[in-house]
Formats: structure tokens, C-alpha cells, sequence
């Protein structure tokens, strides 16, 4: 009898090891990374499909209020006709990062989760303990880290987070493949439309007194490592980013690992053409931190480290390889901490 097969995960986990994306970075030289690049980032500009159209961004301070170490600014601006954007912007006190009265500035962005910019801009709030113990589980509030360190940082709500989730399931995941769905029938990619609006939000930056739009960085967590890893590769403003727990393989995290991707997440057809390294690949030769848990459950080390390699040598065919830092540290999906501020410190 002939061989039968019923199995989808087993079918694309197939047809997956059989695959070489078609633009993935298999040169060597400098001249090699050059040609690649002409090609591989138009492509992934061309797949994003429909952007936005700009607005004025309106922005407003709903209110400030003065902590320890800094300044914390409720403020919202509008991205596009039907979308606006809240964030926390921390001011820091420590001013000995400013030139000419300007401060450095780091976009945080939060991950998949329930409560949005709040964890990652370190809201203390006495009636919700849940948020400072998940904090606390995952080193989270790295946007009020780096604001002590003397860093301006913007910690916005990305769609369908925080005060951006219109369903039940605030966590996202489900909602995410909801929306992507929607979008989807009308030609538009939730990614897409996430991407728009930390892109202006870098707009947003270069119209504060107090931020040297010379020096924006990014850095962000699991979701908010892919959103850096496509914000770096797309838009030359951010000098400098710090991907944590994020970079892998797509065929770990979207084929062989169930429940790991979500519309949200989904660029179509990005594997057909490039891998996560690929897209990474973009930022250089602008200045990258990779952060990677050797016991992270959501990006197995194993195919992080693949993704390591192949983004090594993309760095090291641009000439770039010194500016390309890689911390493997023992722990899990959180941030660790100590490599961002070296980073930072360096190329800020």
C-alpha cells in the first residue's frame, strides 16, 4: 500500500526542511552584503503591502507626575486618520547624557502580555500587585531601568495591548489572530500597521525639545523584540538595537513550535524570502545587542543560536562585525539587563 499522510504539522515541518528562502544571505563580501541588501529589503518593504497615510500627531501630555528618578509623561498622538498611540515618556533627573540640552532617547517596547507599556515603563501601582510580580518574573520595566541610567524612553501601547485591547483576552494572543484576519481581507497586515506607529513614534521624538533625535535607540522583549527587529531594519533613525529573547529560526518559531506565532507576528510570505537573522540582518551595519535566555521556552537556544550565526555573518560581511554584540545569558524569556546598559552607554 502506498504511504499516506494526515498529519499538517507534519506536512509543513516537511516541506519547511526542504525550503531555502529565496533572498536568505548566503554571500561573503562586502559586495556580496551590498547586492543582498538592494534586494532583500525592498522585498520586505514590498510584503508589508499597504501602509498608513501620515496625520499631524495632535500629541498632548495628559498629565505629569515627578518619581524618584524621573519624570513620567502620560502622552497620546494620533499615527493615522483612525488610530492614536498612548505611551509613558520617563524623563530622567540625571542629566549628565544631555548635549546641548537634549537626551538620548530609547523606544521600550512591551511583549505579548496584559498590561501593555504599564510593565515596561515600571508602573507602580499598589492595587494591581499581579503587575509587579510579573515585572519582577521577567526583569520587565526596562524602559524605567534605562530612564535611571539617564536614557528619554517611550514606552507605547502597540495595537491590541494595554489600553490598545478592544476584546476579551487581554493578553493578546487570541485577539491578535482576530485582527490579523480582519486586516487580512482587506489587504492590510497587523505588522504592518504596528510598524507605521513606532515609526511614528520616532516622529513623535524628533518633535520634543528634550530628545536628540540624533541618538534613538530601541530595544524591546519576545513581541517587542520583533517589533525592534523590523523598526531597525526598516527605519535608519534608530542608531542603535537591543532584540531580546526573539531572534530564532522561522522554522522553529512559526513551523515546529505550536503556539508561538500569532497574526501579529505574521508577516506573509516573509520565509519564502528571508529568515529572522534576514530581517535582523537589515539593521546592520548600525550598532545590534542580541539577548538570548539559554532556558527561554518560547525561542529554544538551540535554533537561536543558528539565528546567531547567520546573523554574524551578514554583520561580518558588512564590515560591521565589532558593532554586532551577543549576550547568552543564564535565564530565561526575560531581560537581562547588564549587556543593554554597556550597549547603550557605547553607541548612544
Amino acid at each position: 500500500m502506498a504511504r499516506r499522510d494526515y498529519s499538517l504539522t507534519q506536512y509543513f515541518q516537511r516541506v519547511a526542511e526542504a525550503r531555502t528562502p529565496k533572498l536568505t544571505f548566503r554571500g561573503a563580501s562586502y559586495a556580496d552584503w551590498q547586492e543582498w541588501r538592494t534586494q532583500f529589503e525592498p522585498k520586505v518593504r514590498e510584503l508589508c503591502g499597504e501602509w498608513p497615510q501620515p496625520v499631524p500627531l495632535e500629541a498632548e501630555v495628559v498629565y505629569r507626575v515627578e518619581e524618584e528618578d524621573f519624570f513620567r509623561e502620560k502622552v497620546v498622538y494620533d499615527t493615522e486618520q483612525h488610530w492614536s498611540v498612548p505611551a509613558y515618556v520617563l524623563i530622567p533627573k540625571d542629566r549628565r547624557r544631555a548635549r546641548d540640552g537634549r537626551l538620548p532617547a530609547i523606544l521600550c517596547l512591551h511583549g505579548h502580555g496584559p498590561y501593555g507599556k504599564d510593565a515596561v515603563a515600571g508602573v507602580v501601582d499598589p492595587n494591581r500587585p499581579e503587575l509587579a510580580a510579573h515585572i519582577a518574573s521577567l526583569n520587565y520595566d526596562y524602559g524605567a531601568q534605562m530612564a535611571r541610567e539617564g536614557y528619554l524612553t517611550i514606552s507605547p501601547d502597540s495595537r491590541n495591548f494595554g489600553e490598545c485591547a478592544d476584546l476579551p483576552d487581554r493578553s493578546g494572543e487570541v485577539n491578535c489572530n482576530w485582527h490579523f484576519l480582519r486586516g487580512s481581507t482587506m489587504g492590510i497586515n497587523l505588522v504592518t500597521l504596528v510598524l507605521w506607529d513606532m515609526m511614528r513614534t520616532v516622529d513623535y521624538l524628533e518633535t520634543r525639545g528634550d530628545a536628540d533625535p540624533t541618538r534613538i535607540g530601541a530595544m524591546g522583549l519576545s513581541w517587542g523584540g520583533t517589533r525592534t527587529t523590523y523598526l531597525g531594519a526598516l527605519e535608519p533613525r534608530i542608531k542603535a538595537a537591543d532584540i531580546i529573547c526573539y531572534l530564532t529560526t522561522y522554522k522553529q518559531f512559526a513551523i515546529d513550535m505550536p503556539g508561538n506565532l500569532c497574526g501579529i507576528q505574521h508577516l506573509p510570505q516573509m520565509y519564502s524570502y528571508g529568515d529572522v537573522a534576514d530581517i535582523a540582518g537589515l539593521i546592520a551595519p548600525r550598532p545590534l545587542l542580541v539577548e538570548s535566555g539559554i532556558y527561554d521556552d518560547c525561542f529554544p537556544i538551540e535554533a537561536t543560536l543558528q539565528a546567531h550565526e547567520h546573523l554574524r555573518r551578514i554583520y561580518r560581511a558588512a564590515g560591521a562585525e565589532d558593532r554586532l554584540h551577543i549576550d547568552v545569558f543564564s535565564g530565561a524569556h526575560q531581560f537581562h539587563g547588564p549587556s543593554a546598559r554597556e550597549f547603550f552607554d557605547r553607541y548612544l
